[in-house]
């Protein structure tokens, strides 16, 4: 896929477009404000220039070609108004259109960044897949279960987030319970009250035996054993 968009060059020509367009929005906007100007001088030189009420008839002619002249200057500056005016609603419609250009390109540009990185996100998520399924099938080869391992990496390292952390201590705990459960299955079971019972039942018969009298043969023996003492004395 094409990562780089080939429209690029034509969009950067749009804007630069857009760029001159606003530029002679701004200027025209000007031209309006300086032709304005200019009117309100001429208004304030014709009000200046009152028609003499007396003097010669020369002067008087002069002073009405003056203020016809101010006239038309007054005239001509409230036409460079009009003018500018014109002109600046040409530029901003040049300036609508050369925007409407570029934002069109502009769309285009957009498009093809949301595709790129839809394929950037299918590439991650399909290695992604392919990791899991290796990793997967490696650990079936080996013997190891999945889920087993994943905890055992997390008990091992500690890393993850707080949730796996806490997980993996519940896995510890779950282990810990499970394994205690099975020794004490495993080992046999003793009832103290039949201990307690041959306990005495023992020590009956050994105080029983204590308190018998000695039976013949011991006092054969015990007789037997006083004769080899008197003979030797």
């Amino acid at each position: 896929m094409n990562r780089m968009f080939r429209l690029g060059p034509v969009l950067r020509a749009r804007k630069a477009q857009e760029d001159a367009a606003r530029g002679a929005v701004i200027q025209s906007r000007q031209e309006i404000r300086d032709a304005q100007a200019l009117v309100k001088r001429r208004q304030l030189d014709l009000a200046g220039a009152d028609a003499p009420s007396e003097g010669t008839a020369r002067a008087m002619v002069a002073s009405m070609v003056a203020r016809q002249s101010l006239a038309a200057s007054l005239s001509g500056a409230h036409r460079m108004v009009g003018e500018a005016e014109e002109r600046t609603k040409e530029k901003v419609a040049e300036l609508a259109d050369a925007a409407k250009r570029r934002r069109a390109v502009e769309m285009l540009s957009e498009r093809h960044a949301e595709t790129v990185r839809k394929h950037d996100l299918t590439v991650e998520q399909n290695n992604i897949d392919e990791m899991a399924v290796t990793s997967k099938a490696r650990n079936a080869a080996r013997g190891i279960d999945a889920t087993t391992e994943e905890r055992a990496n997390a008990l091992r390292t500690g890393a993850g987030s707080i949730a796996d952390r806490a997980a993996a201590a519940a896995a510890r705990e779950e282990v810990a319970r499970e394994t205690a459960l099975g020794v004490a299955a495993q080992r046999p079971f003793i009832d103290l009250a039949d201990a307690r019972v041959a306990i005495e039942r023992t020590r009956s018969q050994l105080h029983l035996a204590a308190k018998r009298s000695p039976e013949p043969a011991e006092l054969e023996d015990e007789g037997n054993a006083d004769d080899d003492h008197g003979s030797r004395a």
